[in-house]
């Protein structure tokens, strides 16, 4: 008689076209995922009794482009002697880096979870740093309650000191920075202990240079890093195929190549000011409370703040900007 279908828990290492591949201590099983997670079960709220009864009152289809991230812990149910299975429960996140998905419906389209932080890659030089841009990205990190590293690539190409007024005043935020070039391998040490032991996700335009960066670091890594960019900019949708590529020294690194801005997934206005860590303890304060913009309403803590250098003219032209 045949073993009996048995339940396991892993980690999501890598997605393709409703593939999904585990990382378990017995090795990588290939899964599909149950019909159920695209489901979502509504019960009667006014009759308590009836969620103990399982009496469905509606279902609907969820609201992402999928319910499975790379990164998430998720049960499975074994099948075909262990060679592959169905994963039938997500368990709880303690993070997602999640953006609004293309197209009419409202949709979330979950990038990654579980994650320890946020690599954004910009270039001194060839292309020349977008802070705007930065400033959205760190937006997204902030409402996602992931940690930030900022790491500014191609220092030889630009002189002593360029950028410092910029960078200073991203850490003056408390975020950290890491200036490397891979011509004199300024900061490369730095970075990979910034990388140890972690699940990062990266950031960053083509062309600031991540492939060379992230050789630097682990011999071969870029390039493996390339190799599932072109997989995903073939794609419909970039982020149909997603794979986390382990690290030597412990972790792995999440790409998200063609994605230059993240926009959070169902932040408020309301909230967006609450994002900017400068402005953060000014919200409130206004002469209309909550309800100020922080744009043309008279006694506005924030644009007096702007008006007398304690919150930077450039960073409040950002937030502006992403009102918009």
């Amino acid at each position: 008689m045949s073993q009996l279908p048995r339940h396991a828990q892993g980690v999501v290492y890598k997605k393709s076209l409703g593939t999904y591949f585990v990382h378990t201590p017995d090795g990588s099983v290939t899964c599909s995922i149950s019909s159920r997670l695209r489901k979502e079960l509504i019960y009667p709220i006014a009759d308590r009794s009836s969620i103990i009864h399982h009496r469905v009152q509606e279902v609907r289809d969820i609201r992402q482009i999928d319910p499975v991230a790379i990164g998430d812990c998720v049960r499975f149910l074994y099948a075909d002697e262990g060679s592959t299975g169905v994963i039938t429960e997500v368990l709880p996140r303690r993070n997602k880096l999640a953006r609004s998905a293309a197209g009419k419906k409202e949709l979330e389209q979950v990038i990654a979870a579980n994650i320890d932080q946020i690599v954004m890659v910009f270039a001194a030089a060839r292309p020349e740093p977008k802070w705007n841009l930065l400033d959205r990205y760190l937006v997204t990190a902030e409402a996602a309650e992931i940690p930030a590293l900022i790491c500014l690539t191609k220092l030889d190409l630009i002189d002593d000191g360029a950028f410092e007024d910029e960078l200073s005043e991203y850490q003056a935020l408390g975020y950290r920075i890491i200036r490397t070039s891979i011509v004199d391998q300024r900061g490369i040490d730095d970075l990979r202990d910034s990388l140890r032991g972690k699940t990062s996700v990266l950031i960053g335009k083509s062309g600031v240079g991540k492939t060379s960066l992230l050789n630097a670091v682990q011999p071969g890594l870029g390039l493996r890093v390339g190799e599932v960019s072109q997989r995903l900019n073939k794609g419909k949708h970039t982020t149909t195929q997603l794979e986390m590529i382990g690290l030597d020294t412990g972790g792995g690194i999440i790409d998200t190549p063609g994605m230059r801005e993240f926009e959070a997934w169902q932040l408020d206005d309301g909230d967006l000011a609450l994002m900017f860590p400068e402005m953060r303890s000014l919200v409130g304060s206004c002469r209309f409370g909550l309800d100020c913009t922080h744009t043309r309403e008279p006694g506005c803590a924030i644009v007096q703040a702007v008006a007398q250098g304690r919150v930077s003219e450039r960073r409040y032209h950002s937030y502006v900007r992403m009102l918009e």
